[in-house]
């Protein structure tokens, strides 16, 4: 696979998990975008603001190209970039977050993925590395942050999917048969532990 290739996959896949992170916003309340649903306070509005955060730095200030608009506070002692404040309002962080693509969408594109770059964050002897390895990094960032918002949308009102063309009606009947089914696996399962 050549290197041109490889980054476009990777970029692609990229491209693709953001915007499933922001359908996770579609058609909620700003509570229920807002709200902690675990006990670490957990919220869809704060996984997409942190991902912002985190793919303006990674993309940004490791390679020389600080993001032309403020960022907020990073992994603060109060968690601040995983929640949003009263005042920040949910179109405020989506277009954050789509100006940090443009941004690092224009920094992969002019970059070879072996161009160096320098976390500071990241501890000796990793912290010199590669746009190949913040890309890896990065994607997988964002998938994690992805998985978590699919967990999260499901609780709040049992929507699932990657992308609005995948989802399917609920079928509530059956899906409480489904779940009746692998509860009683566990049950069962769990009677035989000693």
């Amino acid at each position: 696979m050549t290197d041109e290739r490889a980054k476009a996959t990777l970029h692609g896949r990229l491209r693709r998990d953001r915007k499933a992170l922001l359908w996770k916003l579609d058609g909620l309340s700003e509570y229920d975008a807002r709200r902690p649903l675990t006990v670490t306070g957990t919220n869809l509005l704060g996984l997409v603001k942190h991902v912002a955060g985190v793919e303006a730095r990674y993309f940004g200030e490791v390679f020389g190209r600080p993001s032309p608009q403020p960022l907020p506070r990073w992994q603060g002692h109060d968690g601040s970039d995983l929640w949003a404040a009263a005042d920040e309002s949910r179109d405020q962080i989506i277009e954050s977050y789509r100006r940090t693509w443009e941004h690092s969408d224009a920094t992969i594109d002019a970059l070879a993925l072996d161009t160096p770059g320098h976390v500071p964050w990241w501890p000796e002897p990793y912290s010199n590395t590669t746009l190949f390895a913040v890309l890896v990094h990065v994607l997988g960032e964002t998938n994690r942050h992805a998985g978590h918002a699919d967990i999260l949308r499901e609780s709040v009102d049992g929507r699932t999917g990657m992308r609005p063309e995948h989802e399917t009606q609920i079928d509530q009947d059956a899906r409480t048969a489904h779940c009746a089914k692998i509860e009683q696996a566990a049950r069962s399962a769990s009677s035989t532990e000693a």
